[in-house]
Parts: C-alpha cells; sequence; structure tokens
C-alpha cells in the first residue's frame, strides 16, 4: 500500500463491507434457504447443504441467502466456505442473473404514487393549454389593433407576376 501511496483503512467491526464485496464476486454462486439447514442453489435450483465443517452450520442461525466458493460432493452437496448475504446486494450486484420480487404492498403504492403524479401531470397541461389560449387571444387583438400598411407603388414598376411579353398565338 506503500508504494501506491494509498492509505490503509479498516473496515472495523463492519464486516458488512466484507461480506458485500465477496457477494459481488461470488453472487453467481449464491443459495437461498430452503428448509432447516437446506439451500438451493439459485440459478439451477440444485439442493445444497452446508457443511459441518462451516461456520455457520452450528451457529442456531440460518441466513436467508448464502455465498459459497465451492460444493463437495459425498452423499448430498455440501458447501464450503460459506458466507451470509442478503437479498438486495445480489439483486444490486448481478443484476442480470437476480431480482427483486414486489410485494402486493409495495406495488398499491407504487400505483398510488403513479396516480398521484399522473393528476400532476394533467393539471400541469391544462395551466399549459390556457396558457396558450391567453397567448393567440393576446395575439389576434393585437393583429386586430394594427392598422393595415399602405402599399407603396412605384412608377415604372410592373407587378412581378406579369410576363415580359405575351406568348406567341399559335392558330389555324
Amino acid at each position: 500500500m506503500d508504494q501506491q501511496k494509498m492509505p490503509l483503512i479498516s473496515c472495523g467491526t463492519d464486516w458488512d463491507v466484507i461480506r458485500k464485496c465477496i457477494c459481488s464476486a461470488y453472487f453467481f454462486q449464491a443459495a437461498r434457504l430452503k428448509g432447516i439447514g437446506e439451500y438451493v442453489n439459485c440459478r439451477n435450483g440444485m439442493p445444497c447443504h452446508l457443511h459441518p465443517t462451516s461456520a455457520l452450520f452450528g451457529m442456531g442461525f440460518t441466513p436467508d441467502y448464502v455465498i459459497y466458493h465451492e460444493l463437495v460432493m459425498t452423499s448430498k452437496e455440501y458447501m464450503q466456505c460459506v458466507t451470509a448475504a442478503e437479498g438486495e446486494w445480489l439483486a444490486e450486484l448481478g443484476p442480470m442473473f437476480f431480482s427483486i420480487k414486489e410485494t402486493a404492498r409495495s406495488r398499491v403504492l407504487r400505483d398510488a404514487h403513479a396516480k398521484t403524479q399522473l393528476s400532476a401531470m394533467e393539471e400541469e397541461m391544462e395551466a399549459a393549454a390556457e396558457a396558450m389560449r391567453q397567448r393567440e387571444m393576446e395575439e389576434e387583438n393585437r393583429k386586430a389593433s394594427v392598422t393595415p400598411r399602405a402599399k407603396i407603388y412605384t412608377p415604372g414598376r410592373k407587378d412581378p407576376g406579369t410576363p415580359r411579353r405575351t406568348p406567341a398565338r399559335i392558330g389555324i
């Protein structure tokens, strides 16, 4: 770090930064909790279990999502080097694979917000249309109040619409 002239910064007790960093690298090896101690790979649906030597195995708390480094095949598929992850991180760091499903409540709130936005836009459009009508009426009043200009006639000048000589008549 001294050669690169970068300061050494510690995360202290905020391990979420480290877990999020691991999640950004291994988001494609994520598993979702299915049952007691059983996980399902998020991409292919393959059932996996926590390895007995894993730190998360006997903890008593099973996180909803985990990121693992490798799978070991014995009588079951076991995940080794497992880290707990948040579902929002997966959607944020791997949007091509994961997305957050909306609940009915958030959908209702979104629809209500859209309705208020729409009514505000309609009011704005009405105000703009009224302003345009006012401008058009002012323009018509201005045009009506202005007297027409008198044409200036110059002697010897021909109108641009008349031909210079009449065409020769061809007859039989």
